[in-house]
């Protein structure tokens, strides 16, 4: 088998990665929207803790265990960042952070709410 077979695999395995991730994203909506309704934060840090350990447990490799928690940190950071466009619109949101202005807040507040708001 030659370079060209392995990568037609990974492509198929990318488009169905890329499936899955989208029906995970609409069951996160429906999430969002049950939340909404009962009044409950968009952030569950217990929950999101909990699923950490689940896939970490449930990991067989080659990935480690760091891998595996950046990669999923990385789709619950877009699952609430979704979640958070559904409860409050496009609109953008303002953060405010007491102190220093240093890498480390901006980092701090980038794990809190995501990458994408404005800083």
């Amino acid at each position: 088998m030659n370079i060209e077979y392995w990568r037609t695999e990974i492509d198929e395995l990318d488009r169905e990665l890329l499936r899955l991730l989208n029906c995970r994203a609409r069951l996160a909506m429906k999430v969002g929207a049950l939340k909404r309704t009962a009044g409950l934060p968009c952030c569950d840090p217990e929950r999101e803790l909990a699923v950490l350990r689940d896939l970490q447990n449930a990991n067989a490799g080659p990935l480690d265990g760091e891998a595996i928690t950046r990669i999923f940190r990385r789709i619950i950071r877009e699952s609430r960042f979704m979640e958070t466009k559904m409860l409050m619109g496009e609109e953008q949101r303002v953060v405010t952070a007491n102190g220093a202005r240093t890498a480390i807040t901006g980092e701090a507040i980038a794990q809190r709410v995501g990458p994408h708001e404005v800083l």
